[in-house]
């Protein structure tokens, strides 16, 4: 159930969706934390979202066909998957990551996987974009043997988190 945008402008239409700034961590936390589940979203969002606004952005990303959700029965887990459209945002997201690694200050440790996608360019966000399809929509991956993309950003990530806790 994809709104009709205010305008004919794909930047328009890609702000209407991705503009909306928990509607982007939310996906930012699906995309590099595998965080599947309302309550993993919840209790790992780094900025605090609220559950009313959570429960809100899940549904405008469901509807705006970058993630689905699970059907399940009363008193299950559903968990959320992105969309081969959710996949193809992961650009964007490496994207802005740059922008703030060029023009804001943070915590290393939240910086340590934006840096890593940075410097492993094309190929990493194509081989990341791969094992998220492989996740997400069961599509196999084109090198099955190659090492995880996810696994090399969990990894700089427990670097960094052992880095600041030295210092």
């Amino acid at each position: 159930m994809q709104a009709t945008p205010r305008s004919g402008c794909p930047i328009n239409a890609a702000v209407e969706v991705l503009g909306d700034p928990w509607a982007t961590l939310v996906l930012r936390d699906i995309m590099f934390g595998n965080r599947r589940y309302f309550r993993e979203l919840l209790a790992g969002s780094e900025e605090g979202i609220a559950s009313n606004i959570l429960a809100s952005r899940l549904k405008r990303l469901v509807d705006a066909g970058l993630l689905t959700r699970d059907e399940v029965r009363r008193g299950q887990r559903a968990a959320y998957s992105l969309t081969e459209s959710g996949i193809q945002a992961l650009p964007v997201m490496v994207a802005l990551g740059n922008w703030g690694l060029a023009h804001r200050t943070g915590e290393s440790r939240l910086r340590v996987r934006a840096e890593l996608l940075r410097d492993g360019g094309p190929e990493l966000v194509g081989a990341l974009m791969g094992e998220l399809r492989e996740l997400h929509l069961g599509t196999p991956r084109p090198d099955a043997h190659a090492a995880r993309p996810s696994e090399q950003l969990a990894a700089a990530y427990e670097r960094a988190v052992g880095d600041s806790a030295r210092s």
